[in-house]
C-alpha cells in the first residue's frame, strides 16, 4: 500500500517563478484532492556577511518565521485570486522554515505525491539549466517533481 498522503508540496520564495509554481500546485491540489503544504525556506547569511554590510541574523528566530509565513500566506494569497474558487478553497498549510530552501523542500515532500518549484530561467542558454534548488530537488527528491517556469520563460512552440 502506498503510504503518500494526497499531499502536494510547493517552494514559495516571493520570485515570478514562485507564482508560477503555486497556482500549478494549486491546481494539481484540487484535481488529486489533495492538501497543500507551501514551504518558505529563508536561509540566513553566513556571519561573515555582517561585516561587509548585510543585516545581522535576527536574534528571534520565531519572529522571523513569523514574518516567513505572513509573507507566504500573501503570496498563496496573490496566486489564489487569479483562481477558481474550489483552488482558492484547497487546503493549505504553510511551512516557515530557515535554512537551506531545497532541503526544506525535499524534507517537506518526503511523503507527498508531487513536488512543484519555480524556475526563474536566465534567457537564451541559462534557460536551459535548472537553479540550485530545482536542481538538488530533481536529483534528490523522493516524489516526483514538476518544476514550473515562469511564463516569459515558456518556450513559444
Amino acid at each position: 500500500m502506498d503510504d503518500r498522503s494526497r499531499t502536494v508540496v510547493v517552494g514559495a520564495d516571493g520570485s515570478p517563478g514562485c507564482e508560477g509554481a503555486v497556482a500549478f500546485a494549486l491546481q494539481e491540489t484540487v484535481r488529486r484532492g489533495a492538501r497543500l503544504i507551501v514551504v518558505a525556506a529563508f536561509d540566513l547569511p553566513p556571519y561573515w556577511a555582517v561585516a561587509y554590510g548585510m543585516p545581522a541574523p535576527p536574534e528571534d528566530s520565531e519572529a522571523l518565521r513569523a514574518t516567513i509565513r505572513e509573507d507566504a500566506e500573501a503570496q498563496v494569497r496573490k496566486v489564489a485570486d487569479g483562481l477558481s474558487e474550489q483552488e482558492r478553497g484547497a487546503p493549505v498549510e504553510i511551512r516557515p522554515a530557515i535554512g537551506d530552501p531545497a532541503t526544506a523542500l525535499i524534507d517537506a515532500a518526503q511523503n507527498a505525491d508531487l513536488l512543484v518549484v519555480g524556475h526563474r530561467g536566465g534567457g537564451g542558454f541559462a534557460n536551459l539549466l535548472l537553479g540550485s534548488v530545482a536542481s538538488k530537488c530533481v536529483l534528490h527528491a523522493t516524489c516526483p517533481v514538476t518544476v514550473v517556469p515562469t511564463p516569459d520563460r515558456v518556450p513559444a512552440g
